[in-house]
């Protein structure tokens, strides 16, 4: 493309995956005596259709527009930065169209379904599958779940880190630790399962051994053949993050609070996900304002 996809760029595509960096070449009127750069060109000659263009090539690429939406908001901190300080006169990523969120319905089981399919499954997966399910959980953040990070006396477990074969263990999606209440039935799966496996302290907890983390791959092929043995629909871990979702709102469990279970950066994106599970249809809402008046007056609906 041009400017925008140049060696250097700040966000480009490499190896199939978005990266927004702050470029070495990226100097600030405060850092250098030239003109501020944002990679091999200057700011000042980049222009919108460069970020368009950008916006399109990872639309094509199979990019999800929330990462697209990261990437081109992460190009538009450098150049406010650089207006901010009169440095420049327009920030040329303002009014880049940028492709609409997907709006499909995310696949959920309910509670009675996933409780059946915990049961088809293999006894050393069982407590993995269950705190995808039941505590929402990323894949990465399971991988990289300690044995010392299940209070169990509290119930809860502590989000802190990450992991994936390419950087190993980092920082969680949102780089915020979160500590997620679970229910008693999930706590005696892990209690059931630190027994069996004798996991202790800074150990996996569900690692294939203590130091190594599970595979995703191999974890997801032992659940599709239990589920096709047990004629069961298919899951997969991120599924079943969403049914979290799901059963935390059909629990009366406030969008805010799911927001930091969830370790979402924003209220936003939990209502965007899932808002159309949140009640709100117009029949509902009037059956709930006509049960809450009821009670605080005491007069009855016609």
């Amino acid at each position: 493309m041009a400017a925008a996809s140049r060696e250097g760029r700040g966000p480009h595509v490499e190896g199939g995956a978005v990266q927004v960096i702050r470029n070495p070449g990226l100097r600030t009127g405060a850092e250098a005596a030239g003109a501020p750069r944002y990679g091999d060109d200057a700011l000042a000659d980049l222009k919108r259709p460069d970020f368009q263009q950008l916006v399109d090539e990872l639309l094509s690429e199979g990019a999800a527009p929330a990462t697209i939406a990261t990437t081109v908001a992460a190009a538009s901190c450098v150049f406010r930065h650089e207006v901010d300080r009169d440095r420049l006169k327009l920030n040329p990523v303002h009014g880049v169209s940028l492709p609409a969120a997907h709006k499909g319905r995310d696949h959920v089981v309910g509670a009675i379904a996933a409780a059946a399919m915990l049961e088809a499954l293999p006894e050393h997966d069982r407590a993995l599958w269950a705190t995808a399910m039941y505590a929402g959980l990323r894949r990465g953040e399971l991988r990289a779940l300690r044995a010392s990070d299940a209070d169990l006396t509290a119930c809860v477990i502590h989000v802190e880190r990450s992991y994936d074969d390419k950087d190993g263990v980092g920082e969680t999606k949102g780089r915020t630790k979160r500590t997620v209440p679970v229910p008693s039935l999930l706590c005696q799966r892990l209690r059931e399962h630190l027994m069996r496996t004798g996991r202790r302290g800074d150990e996996l907890l569900f690692g294939s051994t203590a130091t190594h983390p599970f595979s995703p791959t191999r974890v997801t092929v032992r659940a599709d053949k239990a589920w096709r043995a047990a004629k069961l629909e298919r899951l997969t871990l991120h599924e079943a993050r969403h049914c979290y979702a799901s059963y935390m709102i059909a629990a009366g469990v406030n969008a805010k609070a799911l927001s930091t279970y969830m370790g979402h950066a924003s209220i936003a994106i939990t209502l965007d996900t899932y808002g159309h599970m949140l009640p709100g249809n117009e029949e509902e809402a009037a059956t709930l304002l006509d049960a809450y008046l009821d009670r605080s007056t005491g007069v009855a609906s016609v």
